[in-house]
């Protein structure tokens, strides 16, 4: 099959940022998959953008797909960077499959999701209520899938465990807390990310610490305070892709402000299944139907709150035996279920590409 692939290649569309979470899970992946079959054609909008201007990026991609006809058109969204009648104009030009991947929906269905998924020929969402939401605007071709490990390249490390406990992510929300907590009760905590003493770390030694913490730390409230004046401004003001602000049409005033209030819903991330799939036990903050796709204390650890999670701490670092045999479940569970390769290949079935 040949896949006119079209994402952003850095994180955030900032290249002092590396690279993107979806080029390494998604890009790489579907490169990789099947061995090595389909043709992957590139298309990496942020980049184009940045050279080109917003307006030619959207005219290069629709010369791209006129010149390439590939069979499927896959888009992973970031913002308003692509228009709809540009996607549209993709798909019906080239004659191809337009999907698209919905990152978010537990929070921006209503702000974005609901007002692009009708220019695509099908949409794959990760949140459970999501597909209730599309059917009630009359838009049916709706796959429920769900985030996954790029198992070519999340792997385990042969090493000794060298950490006690460890989190990598940014300090949003509750996070400094709860770590100031644990740090309290007296247990060692290595925290890297952009806003730690730590800093951001490489993709390679982020799998290093996957592989060689004996508790790897998964904290699901990923946003900071939903009311303060930043997050309130979001409701009526829209930052463009060239750093410019417009006011958002009133008519969308209601749908950002139930979008921000949405955000305090817990999701599954890619951390679920990337820690398990680098060999790493995983104790994790609870997430919407997180127990469809592993067994709490036998695959991964969940707890329900401080309480409980500075007693599980304690004891999984005083039981080695049975938190190892924990983290061998979660491996084999995500290698044999959860990995890209596998949802891609299940959502291309249902759109009758395989």
């Amino acid at each position: 099959m040949k896949i006119l692939y079209i994402a952003m290649k850095y994180d955030y569309g900032d290249p002092g940022r590396r690279l993107s979470f979806e080029h390494y899970n998604f890009y790489d992946s579907l490169v990789k998959m099947d061995g090595e079959k389909h043709k992957i054609i590139y298309f990496p909008f942020d980049e184009v953008m940045r050279s080109i201007g917003k307006g030619e990026m959207n005219i290069e991609l629709l010369k791209t797909a006129e010149k390439e006809r590939p069979d499927l058109c896959f888009f992973f969204l970031f913002t308003d960077e692509i228009g709809g009648e540009t996607i549209r104009a993709v798909g019906k030009r080239s004659g191809a499959i337009n999907f698209n991947w919905f990152a978010d929906d537990h929070w921006r269905f209503d702000n974005f999701s609901k007002h692009y998924a009708p220019f695509f020929d099908w949409v794959a969402t990760t949140d459970s209520q999501a597909p209730k939401k599309y059917r009630k605007i009359g838009y049916n071709n709706v796959i429920k899938t769900q985030w996954a490990c790029n198992y070519f390249l999340y792997r385990p490390v042969a090493a000794e465990k060298k950490y006690d406990v460890t989190f990598v992510g940014q300090p949003h929300g509750n996070r400094g807390a709860i770590v100031k907590h644990i740090e309290d009760a007296g247990v060692g905590i290595e925290c890297w990310g952009n806003g730690w003493p730590n800093s951001r770390i490489s993709q390679e030694k982020m799998i290093e610490v996957f592989s060689t913490s004996k508790i790897n730390l998964n904290l699901t409230k990923s946003s900071g305070r939903l009311f303060n004046i930043k997050e309130i401004a979001k409701i009526f003001l829209n930052k463009r892709s060239d750093g410019s602000f417009r006011l958002h049409s009133p008519l969308r005033w209601y749908d950002n402000a139930k979008s921000l209030w949405n955000k305090r819903r817990e999701q599954i991330k890619g951390r679920n299944f990337e820690i398990p799939g680098c060999g790493g036990f995983l104790l994790t903050a609870d997430a919407d139907n997180l127990r469809d796709y592993y067994e709490d204390g036998k695959e991964i650890v969940i707890f329900k709150d401080e309480k409980d999670l500075i007693e599980k701490i304690r004891y999984y670092l005083l039981h080695d035996s049975e938190r190892e045999a924990i983290a061998r479940r979660g491996y084999e569970r995500t290698v044999r279920e959860h990995t890209y390769e596998k949802r891609f290949n299940e959502i291309f079935k249902t759109m009758r590409l395989s």
